[in-house]
């Protein structure tokens, strides 16, 4: 019975603190010399009420003599009552449900005030039963306790055309499917294989001149397609959608795409094309019924060819690097590193996942913080100084960004009120208790930030934007590190987090030391479309410093 452990479990709230060892581990979440915050307990969760940091700690087995089992059942978990047949699903049907995919947010909102720390969402159609988790401290102990190969929940339509569809590209060479919608040895091997370069030291920071030129780019952009009002246009999103295709394409082709000035037909414009249909059609085919699975849809198709599409004009790039790297006999970028250190094809089907997972994510942070900042001008004019006072004048170097700490803490401020992809998940590969239940092997976790981001028992003044609350910490302040993740944590954290920090930092950089950002519209609301944006046109009035 799935619902059943075969072991003994005890409740960690009734035992004495002193037989803990509490030797902390480091993480990528939590910051050296902080104080992560002060022992709490989460609503509806019996099994808190002591915070071991570490997942190996020594207990003294004396303790659990007498103790009675506390584990519930699967079944004992609360949640919205699936129907005979439609399960849940009939719950997002327009005008029928009352939930919305595009509103999300407000769907956990309204569950966690409804049903808790730990919410079942099971009869979803084609999909594994979910388990919404609202809990900081659960979330740590989650990840901190998960094997070597951690599973995520997969985008089936990805795994489909990877696995199945295109099988004879990913699957000629072992362990070359890449790391999305990929699991198990052959996502820890391909990992090994491109984090050794992505990850090393000093990788990102040697982009830092052509990443800060691209960004030059994109403020020129901007100040020749404002209106007679000084505002960005209606489309600003498409524009920071092109200037994140080609800062990445900077970094994963080692080339310089075009795409502010592209012309029809080109590959640059192909490529162009093809992302915003692959965006455009994944959220309609990972979050709604999976009706492809019975026929190829139109949408489908479309989603095919613009993988197709990428995946052609990445081998042709990498074949350029290939030659380069030849003729050089040295590495001189990413790709040719990637190239030299694994071969071409691990080299192209990282630079797809680059694409399909960085495209997007990237440039809905920028423009979410851009907005942010035209509604708080005294933030603005702080950020400003900083920027000013490092530079002084002179173009981005290595470093700079490091020294600019309000900078950085902004843009952590925004994804933690806004963060783009609302919650981190994982797909059990055991039996595993969370929050006092029996969760069976299989179910879909979903740690949902966007929610725990919010809420004052995890940041104090939840509701205020306050970027110092990331520089310096006082006694007493809520802060945990483990409610907001938006680079995800452990093995499974973004492989190219520190580029897309680098982009990020840098563009923010640039606009602010060039404009003066204002908004004079209705306030925007936020939903989710597929990433968690601005909802309307973002049209930010402009002026020149």
């Amino acid at each position: 019975m799935r619902n059943r452990m075969n072991i003994i479990k005890w409740p960690l709230r009734n035992l004495p603190a002193r037989h803990f060892s509490t030797t902390a581990r480091c993480g990528q979440a939590a910051e050296p010399g902080i104080d992560i915050g002060s022992n709490k307990v989460g609503l509806g969760c019996p099994i808190h009420g002591h915070r071991a940091r570490s997942t190996h700690a020594a207990i003294d087995t004396s303790v659990f003599e007498n103790v009675a089992p506390s584990v519930k059942s699967w079944e004992e978990v609360p949640g919205p009552k699936p129907l005979p047949l439609l399960g849940n699903t009939w719950r997002f049907i327009p005008y029928i449900g009352g939930y919305s995919v595009e509103h999300v947010d407000k769907v956990c909102l309204s569950l966690r005030e409804q049903y808790g720390n730990c919410v079942k969402m099971a009869g979803l159609l084609g999909r594994p039963d979910m388990l919404f988790v609202f809990d900081a401290w659960e979330v740590e102990r989650v990840f901190r306790g998960e094997d070597v190969a951690p599973h995520r929940p997969s985008m089936p339509s990805l795994n489909y055309y990877k696995h199945t569809l295109r099988r004879d590209f990913f699957g000629a060479e072992d362990n070359c499917a890449g790391v999305i919608a990929v699991h198990g040895e052959a996502w820890s091997a391909f990992r090994t294989k491109v984090s050794k370069v992505a990850l090393s030291a000093g990788a990102a920071a040697e982009y830092t001149v052509p990443v800060a030129q691209v960004a030059d780019a994109f403020v020129n952009r901007i100040r020749k397609i404002r209106n007679e009002k000084q505002e960005t246009p209606d489309d600003f999103l498409n524009e920071v959608h092109k200037w994140s295709l080609e800062s990445l394409g900077l970094v994963a082709l080692d080339t310089r795409l075009g795409c502010f000035e592209a012309s029809e037909g080109s590959e640059s414009q192909r490529l162009i094309d093809a992302v915003n249909t692959f965006f455009l059609c994944v959220g309609e085919l990972e979050l709604r019924a999976p009706w492809w699975r019975i026929y190829p849809t139109a949408m489908f198709k479309r989603y095919v060819a613009a993988l197709d599409t990428i995946l052609s004009v990445t081998l042709n790039h990498v074949e350029r690097a290939l030659e380069e790297t030849r003729k050089a006999n040295s590495s001189k970028s990413l790709l040719q590193d990637l190239v030299a250190a694994a071969g071409a094809r691990v080299a192209a089907v990282a630079a797809l996942d680059m694409f399909l997972v960085g495209i997007d994510t990237t440039s809905n942070a920028v423009a979410s913080t851009l907005y942010q900042l035209s509604l708080r001008p005294n933030v603005q004019e702080k950020l400003y100084k900083e920027i000013t006072g490092v530079l002084q004048g002179r173009p981005m170097k290595p470093g700079d960004v490091n020294q600019m700490p309000y900078l950085r803490a902004c843009i952590k401020e925004v994804l933690r009120m806004y963060p783009v992809v609302i919650g981190n998940g994982r797909q059990l590969t055991k039996d595993t208790v969370i929050c006092g239940y029996n969760i069976p092997k299989g179910t879909q976790v979903i740690f949902q930030h966007y929610v725990m981001g919010n809420t004052e028992e995890y940041f104090t003044k939840a509701s205020e934007f306050c970027p110092e609350r990331w520089i310096q910490r006082t006694a007493g302040q809520n802060h945990h590190p483990f409610a907001s993740l938006p680079f995800g944590f452990g093995k499974r954290m973004c492989l190219g987090r520190r580029f897309a920090e680098l982009e990020i930092h840098t563009v923010i950089c640039k606009m602010v030391q060039a404009f003066k950002m204002e908004y004079h519209h209705q306030p925007l609301e936020y939903h989710v479309h597929p990433m968690y944006t601005p909802n309307g046109p973002i049209r930010l009035k402009l002026i020149e410093r």
